[in-house]
């Protein structure tokens, strides 16, 4: 199948663009000694955790289900955990499943740490070295005033520190490596005296590393000084950085119609299909479009929900749209497929896959099925209830 046959929404994900960031995170690692470990909770297509695991040491979990997915998928590669707290009813599963389980507090620690120690897995705990390097998104900031991630210096209970064999930190949000390396001073001025105590440290992730104008070569000095410094085995668990700039949403234009500005509905929905353009907010690149006034033909896009505020932003274009018109809006691999919703009923995108050699191939599509059986039990035939009966009886 063609680029152009693909129907739509669909999203696709460039086979030969995701391995290209994978060679430049496998450059790091070799030249550092790093272990680098995918964030699920960016890209979970396991579609190309074969091809992911070629490249990094491993995967990290958010809880239970993406830590099964790793387990189920992506086998014999180092699989770790961090949630602010865990589940009774969960932890038992996640030990035998993860290698590292990383903690939120000293409560969770006392609380699952025997488990833990029982299975031979390495036990991490969170800091907060309460040090923002964000500007305007304080939902992205795990520094921000009150936040519920980590424990602070002020919190922090050594004695409880036995049986920890490493620190975990995750502060950054699509940032470059000068904003780690003012963390990483926060990191050892609060927390510097149980650091040679340690047997690694993870810098979690947000490190847009795969970026063009990404400063790999500070990244490098950062974790060269935690290894040297305090022999520490350093991790990083980017989840963008895997996937950035290598996905596709492909969209059909549906109708046009006017209301003081152009407006465009598409067969996509930024509530449903694109979140973060609202939440950011931010505006997607689309190819073969303009800032507003750079060309001709402005259009605010919108999706077909109620939701007044389902507008992906004003395009600007050469030509006017018409109906059944193709757009194809860029960086759509990460976050947006595992953040999508069935709002309004809206349905799914289909999945492609990019092939390096130029095809394309759907490796899933959605219907009215996967929308109606997420908030309803499946009903049981009557016929396969009566069986059911007879065999107790």
């Amino acid at each position: 199948m063609k680029f152009e046959q693909l129907p739509t929404p669909c999203y696709v994900v460039d086979e030969g663009l995701v391995e290209k960031n994978l060679k430049i995170l496998n450059g790091l690692m070799k030249r550092t000694g790093c272990k680098i470990v995918l964030a699920q909770k960016a890209f979970s297509m396991f579609t190309l955790y074969p091809l992911i695991a070629q490249y990094l040491d491993g995967t990290t979990a958010s809880g239970l289900y993406e830590a099964r997915l790793a387990h189920e998928e992506m086998s014999g590669k180092e699989n770790h955990v961090f949630s602010p707290a865990y589940r009774e009813d969960e932890i038992d599963e996640i030990v035998s499943m993860c290698d590292h389980i990383i903690f939120n507090s000293f409560s969770q620690l006392e609380k699952y740490k025997n488990k833990v120690l029982r299975a031979s897995k390495h036990i991490g705990l969170r800091i907060n070295p309460e040090c923002s390097t964000q500007e305007g998104h304080a939902i992205y900031d795990p520094c921000a005033p009150g936040s519920r991630f980590g424990v602070t210096m002020a919190n922090f209970r050594p004695e409880l520190m036995d049986g920890v064999s490493g620190l975990h930190f995750h502060t950054h949000c699509q940032q470059n490596s000068d904003a780690l390396e003012t963390t990483l001073y926060a990191v050892i001025e609060k927390f510097g005296p149980w650091l040679s105590q340690m047997e690694w440290i993870n810098f979690g992730g947000g490190h847009h590393i795969t970026r063009e104008d990404y400063d790999i070569a500070r990244l490098e000095k950062c974790i060269n000084l935690m290894q040297d410094k305090y022999g520490l085995q350093v991790y990083l668990e980017p989840g963008e950085a895997v996937a950035l700039n290598a996905g596709y949403l492909v969209t059909s234009v549906l109708d046009t119609v006017q209301n003081g500005i152009d407006i465009a509905i598409l067969d996509t929905s930024a509530t449903c299909h694109m979140p973060d353009v609202l939440e950011m907010p931010y505006r997607p690149p689309l190819f073969g479009s303009g800032e507003v006034g750079e060309k001709p033909y402005l259009y605010r896009l919108g999706g077909q929900t109620c939701l007044a505020g389902d507008v992906i932003g004003d395009y600007s274009f050469d030509h006017p749209l018409t109906c059944g018109d193709r757009l194809v809006f860029g960086d759509m691999a990460i976050y947006s497929m595992v953040k999508n919703t069935t709002f309004n009923g809206m349905a799914l995108p289909a999945i492609a896959i990019k092939e390096k050699n130029g095809d394309c191939r759907v490796v899933r599509e959605f219907g009215y099925e996967d929308f109606k059986m997420r908030l309803a039990h499946q009903t049981i035939p009557t016929q396969k209830r009566v069986l059911a009966t007879s065999i107790q009886n």
